[in-house]
């Protein structure tokens, strides 16, 4: 099982490492559900830790997730940055107005990449008016994972479509979305599925700060 850590700030980055996760997903503004990192964070994770697999959050607003052509063209310019960072993967996510994946705006972005990173469908994919048509669209496209609670509140409350998404297809599914100590092993037997993506945070002083002890707690409950 792969556990991956979101982290809001390096403080996290610190944290989750501690706990022993391999991978993370990088951004800041986890007030407003994760915005593109801080370019000198990201820098300086890279750096401190060679080993760890970091992937980088591209979303260049709060809000919803269907961009206009300077927003496009905003993504295109830090996916760039945090490929010459040294982002191991990339993730982002866009949907037409009608919650179809907007398959011209990811192509571009899929072709920019150019196989030099890891590709996430992020959790746009949980407002998407039809879950297996967007899959069978972002699998088309060449992405190598989709991160989704199963368009439920919770990855626990998604199980039966996130096993069934699963089932279907080659790509990764992530299973994400109030993941814990008490509910990664149910997830994991529920769905078949093999990775996992969990804040493992605590509130420090307002901040959502990763907490290394829930990370250790998450990996030590699937093994």
């Amino acid at each position: 099982m792969i556990l991956e850590v979101c982290c809001g700030n390096l403080e996290s980055v610190h944290a989750a490492v501690k706990g022993g996760a391999p991978r993370i997903e990088l951004c800041s503004r986890l007030d407003l559900d994760g915005l593109s990192p801080l370019w000198e964070e990201l820098e300086e994770a890279r750096g401190l830790y060679p080993a760890l697999k970091i992937h980088a959050l591209i979303r260049p607003r709060e809000g919803d997730f269907c961009y206009c052509p300077e927003e496009a063209v905003q993504m295109q310019a830090d996916i760039e940055k945090a490929l010459e960072l040294g982002a191991d993967g990339i993730v982002i996510g866009a949907l037409t107005e009608k919650g179809d994946v907007d398959r011209e705006l990811m192509a571009e972005l899929v072709a920019q990449v150019g196989g030099r990173a890891s590709l996430t469908f992020h959790r746009a994919f949980d407002v998407c008016s039809n879950p297996f048509e967007a899959l069978s669209v972002i699998e088309s496209l060449g992405f190598h994972r989709i991160l989704t609670s199963g368009q439920a509140p919770s990855a626990l409350e998604g199980t039966e479509l996130l096993r069934e998404l699963q089932q279907r297809t080659s790509l990764t599914i992530l299973p994400g979305g109030g993941v814990n100590a008490n509910n990664a092993r149910r997830i994991l037997e529920r769905t078949g599925c093999t990775e996992l993506h969990a804040s493992a945070s605590t509130l420090l002083m307002g901040r959502k700060v990763t907490d290394a002890k829930k990370v250790a707690a998450i990996l030590a409950a699937t093994r």
